[in-house]
């Protein structure tokens, strides 16, 4: 199908717009009125600029406030739109979106409505154009799909028929199932928005919080399934109005609205529309796990070998060291800080997973020298696609046997990441989308230098997880020292066993503060016995319904990472977000009496 994007929801002039949906391979656009009127090009230079890009100019948008008014008002209406049928001829553009009246010259009057928007269909129709009637969600009097569709039968002019924006069915909680019997002939236009759940004003909800498929709370696969049920054909456009994409770079923002549109037909299918499938985005791969980590660091050897750690082998031909533990596999090399620089994932498909990440518009990870195919996640983060057989580790010159799993250490539980606000929700997509991770419920959590929101994802099995904060609001100087944390979360069947046996080797484990136990001894009804084995290895716990978890954490290595251990017991699901703001307390307290 063909795939649109509504230039509101790019930031820049209107060339930065253009240039950048062409770039990320949409077919055509939907021109938003303000950004023409602002623009040096006239609206054949406009036209002739697509046509170089290979866009369509498929919508010409918003005409406000047309029907339901008295007759001096209609008339001046008509004259308008005569002017912008002149605009859409140069343009190149055959449909005009108008929305549902807000204005107060407007009367409740659906015959006076269809009378009205008749007239200006036929004197669309005179120009080769159509129109396209949007219920507005904050409407004044016609303000759902279901009410627009009525006028619009009513009206019965063949150049009359409604555009569908999942914001304004969905927003309004409207039921998608009468949307199947709307002939597909008549919906001129399709616009697609998510969005979180929130309770606000509807309006302002709309114009500031929109977000690209798969980024919110909306069932978007179910109203794009209704949609096409009713025989659909046109363009899937998308249109957001959102504070931080209309200020960010206009190239990232493209890119991240067609890898959601892609993955949104992707899903649909899924659920049984089998036109929405993409034919050449390979399947989601199974994940087996996590191969390896790989990390920069100026001096890993004392920090990995006191947590049980063995350095097990030298890379043939760049300078990285492999060390393991259990499962879990830590590829090192030098740098002058600590940093995630690549998650290794274990999969059967490693080609496929590799082409369906490049399908999804991540480039091609080609400066990490890894026999296996990778990508470049958005965050900056490498994603090495490798066999589970972990055939990689052929790349490394082994060492001298040694002793191994020293602390218990088993394998990796979860990577947890750290995203800038504004780059927040496409990167916790593309994890999503390119790994095949199923969203799990969002968090937040007041920390001590702001809100904290968390979005954890994971494969079915549990063997990827990727956990990705973010500060909710940051402003000022005044800051934690820690800029953008990373941490690897190692798992062990006895934390208690796996703290006591680090610490005895001298590992940087971070002390927690007593109140932290005292508050624990009020909320669960522990013996004091198991309380003073946790507060003496500074081990911390939570409980869900499904059951318990223990973990403790290293001090933070150089500025940036830290190190994790973790025990899921009787099928504990979450991550002790309860127990963050602690140990950012706790990372903050021994920064200022160390240093």
């Amino acid at each position: 199908m063909r795939l649109d994007i509504a230039t509101v929801c790019l930031s820049g002039t209107l060339d930065d717009k253009l240039a950048a949906a062409g770039r990320a391979g949409f077919h055509g656009v939907e021109i938003f009125e303000n950004d023409l009127v602002v623009s040096p090009w006239s609206p054949g230079e406009i036209r002739q600029r697509c046509a170089d890009l290979g866009l369509s100019i498929d919508l010409y948008q918003p005409f406000r406030d047309f029907e339901a008014v008295p007759p001096d008002v209609f008339a001046a209406n008509l004259r308008r739109a005569e002017r912008k049928f002149d605009v859409m001829a140069q343009l190149g553009a055959d449909t005009m979106l108008v929305c549902s009246s807000v204005s107060p010259d407007a009367v409740d009057d659906d015959d006076l409505v269809a009378e009205q928007l008749h007239e200006l269909a036929a004197r669309a129709a005179d120009r080769g154009i159509r129109i396209a009637y949007e219920a507005l969600a904050w409407g004044r009097f016609v303000n759902t799909y279901e009410h627009s569709w009525r006028i619009v039968r009513r009206a019965g002019h063949p150049a009359l028929g409604l555009c569908l924006d999942s914001f304004h069915v969905l927003s309004k909680g409207s039921e998608i199932g009468g949307i199947k019997v709307i002939p597909g002939a008549k919906i001129f236009f399709l616009q697609l928005a998510d969005a979180p759940r929130l309770r606000m004003d509807v309006l302002q909800w709309s114009r500031h919080h929109r977000l690209f498929p798969g980024q919110g709370d909306f069932d978007l696969s179910a109203f794009l399934g209704a949609v096409a049920a009713t025989g659909y054909t046109g363009p899937l456009s998308l249109e957001v109005f959102n504070d931080v994409f209309r200020q960010s770079d206009p190239a990232r923002t493209a890119v991240d609205a067609m890898r959601s549109l892609l993955v949104l037909q992707e899903e649909t299918a899924r659920r049984g529309t089998a036109e929405m499938r993409v034919a050449d985005l390979p399947v989601v791969p199974a994940p087996d796990g996590y191969a390896f980590v790989e990390l920069t660091a100026p001096d890993p050897a004392g920090v990995l070998a006191s947590m049980g750690f063995v350095y097990t082998g030298q890379h043939d031909s760049r300078p990285a060291q492999l060390w393991h533990q259990g499962d879990a596999r830590i590829v090192v090399r030098p740098g002058t800080d600590v940093r995630i620089d690549a998650l290794g994932v274990a999969t059967a498909d490693r080609l496929g997973a590799a082409q369906r990440a490049e399908r999804l518009l991540a480039p091609r990870l080609s400066d990490m020298d890894y026999d296996d195919p990778g990508v470049r996640a958005p965050d900056g983060v490498g994603v090495v696609f490798c066999r589970p057989e972990n055939d990689w580790m052929a790349e490394f010159t082994p060492a001298d046997p040694a002793l191994v799993n020293t602390c218990g250490i088993t394998g990796i539980d979860h990577i947890s990441l750290t995203a800038p606000f504004d780059d927040f929700d496409q990167i916790a997509l593309f994890y999503r989308a390119a790994l095949g991770l199923e969203a799990e419920p969002e968090t937040e959590f007041a920390a001590p230098f702001g809100l904290i929101r968390s979005r954890s994802s994971a494969d079915r099995d549990r063997r990827i997880r990727i956990a990705l904060n973010v500060a909710a609001l940051r402003r000022g100087d005044w800051a934690p020292a820690v800029a953008e944390p990373q941490h690897i979360a190692f798992t062990s069947d006895d934390v208690v066993a796996s703290a006591k046996a680090m610490r005895e080797l001298g590992a940087p484990l971070l002390d927690i503060p007593g109140n932290y136990y005292d508050d624990l001894l009020a909320r669960f009804d522990f013996s004091a016995e198991r309380l003073t084995v946790l507060r003496e290895h500074s081990v911390l716990y939570d409980r869900d319904e499904h059951g318990e978890f223990l973990h403790f954490y290293t001090r933070m290595l150089g500025s940036r990472v830290f190190f994790e251990v973790v025990q899921r017991i009787d099928g504990y699901a979450g991550y002790g977000v309860a127990n963050s703001p602690v140990r950012m307390a706790a990372h903050r307290q021994f920064r200022l009496t160390h240093g």
